[in-house]
Parts: structure tokens; sequence; C-alpha cells
């Protein structure tokens, strides 16, 4: 897995990307050599936060963590990640598929950042839609630590829009015909 490392408000020295490196080097067996980890690194009054995004076919393993010490940090949003993949992996394990090596999946989501002229867009994301049930929207949204999930249903081939409500439950959002 090829990591690329970045930080916000911070300098990035060799001891930190050589420590990211060997941590994330533990997530290896999940992914190929080909697989892309973004990682940033930023602090805000004196909190160290990493951000760890691994795109990986129709999922998206997003993690975050904020600790007083950047290693700290980068210990917790790493534990984070192997849990979202042992997760993916019963997810998989129980649909009948033998292995989670995500080697043969093509990435998805192609990410552009403008703005227009009103300077109201900031940022702008493409992906693929793959049909799937409700519960696999669910589980994508909790994965990605998102309170929605755009996605195409499986039944009625519809795009729909699944979101968290503030009691905890789900709601969709689906067009109505005119």
């Amino acid at each position: 897995m090829r990591v690329i490392l970045s930080g916000k408000q911070i300098d990035v020295t060799d001891a930190m990307r050589t420590s990211v490196d060997t941590k994330l080097s533990r997530l290896d067996k999940y992914f190929s050599d080909e697989a892309i980890a973004r990682v940033t690194a930023s602090v805000v009054r004196n909190l160290h936060k990493i951000e760890v995004t691994i795109p990986v076919g129709n999922t998206v393993m997003r993690a975050e963590a904020t600790d007083t010490d950047l290693y700290n940090a980068t210990d917790m949003v790493v534990d984070k990640i192997g849990r979202q993949i042992r997760k993916h992996k019963t997810k998989l394990m129980d649909k009948g598929h033998e292995t989670i090596r995500f080697e043969n999946v093509e990435s998805y989501i192609r990410l552009s950042e403008e703005e227009n002229e009103n300077g109201k867009i900031v940022k702008r994301k493409k992906f693929g839609f793959k049909p799937m049930s409700e519960e696999e929207a669910i589980l994508q949204m909790e994965m990605l630590g998102h309170n929605f999930f755009v996605f195409t249903h499986s039944e009625t081939e519809d795009v729909a829009v699944l979101y968290k409500r503030k009691d905890g439950n789900y709601g969709i959002l689906e067009a109505d015909e005119f």
C-alpha cells in the first residue's frame, strides 16, 4: 500500500513519515501495492489530528483520531481502520466471499476541488453507484462516518439518499415521479 502524507498547519518530518508508514504497514495484508492511503496530519490548539482515507472499490475506509501526541493519534486511527476492515470482512464472509483482499478492486472515487465564481462550491465529488440494499447502504454510511449516503437502490434501481435521523434511526429520500 502506498501512503501519501500531507500536513495542515504542520511540517511533515521524516520521522513522522516513517512512523505513519510503519504503523499503516500493519494493514498491508489487506491491500495490494497499488492501494493508496491518503493521510492528513494537522495541529489545532496543541491537539494532533490524523485522518486516513483508503478508497477500496465500492467502499471507502476512513477514520480520524485526535490526541495530544501525534504518534498516539496515529495508533488510534490505525486501530479504527483495522476495526472497519474486520467489520467489512465479516460482511463479505457472510455473503460467501472467501477473502477481503482488495487487490483486484478498482478505486471508484474521483475527487476534485473546485470553486465557482460566487465562491460557494468548495468541493465536488464524483463517484460510481453500485446497486445495493438499504442494509448495505447503512453499513457503508456507518463505515464512512457520515450522516448521509447516496446509493442506487437494488430493488428499484433508483438513486436514493440514506440519512441518519436525530432519534438514531434512518430515513431514505427517493425521487417522486411527476
